[in-house]
């Protein structure tokens, strides 16, 4: 259709002569009310927006030498950003010659993951990267 008589056709309807495919061999126009399109438009994104789940890494910092006590503090800490659906990166910080033996370190971060195992799983490995060891777990879905 010739596109003065589309606009023709458009201003009868009082609505307007929307371009939906520019690309299009020819291009693809539509008459439809603009502003309500918008609207619909704006309402969906809207509603889209408030179904998605944003997920943020939480992080909790242990020692190589950590006692019982204060590694259960870190636990419970990591099980609560779990159980609000949040990834947890457990992070062991080396200081001086606790660098000479990171296997200590390593054996800190598969502790917390033996104790986490149900509710976790294990995104990333130990793994050093400078003077720190990082883990990242992540909340197993629910079914």
């Amino acid at each position: 259709m010739p596109t003065r008589e589309a606009l023709r056709l458009a201003a009868e309807q009082q609505l307007d002569l929307v371009e939906v495919a520019p690309m299009g061999k020819p291009p693809v126009c539509r008459i439809m009310d603009y502003g309500k399109f918008k609207f619909e438009q704006q309402k969906r994104d809207k509603e889209a927006k408030k179904k998605q789940k944003v997920v943020t890494v939480k992080e909790v910092k242990l020692r190589p030498n950590i006692e019982d006590h204060d590694f259960n503090v870190k636990l419970k800490n990591a099980l609560r950003f779990i159980e609000d659906g949040d990834k947890v990166k457990v992070t062991i910080m080396f200081r001086g010659r606790e660098l000479s033996h990171p296997e200590l370190g390593r054996q800190i971060l598969v502790k917390m993951a033996n104790e986490l195992k149900n509710l976790v799983t294990v995104e990333r490995e130990p793994k050093l990267e400078g003077k720190n060891m990082i883990m990242i777990l992540s909340p197993k879905p629910h079914n």
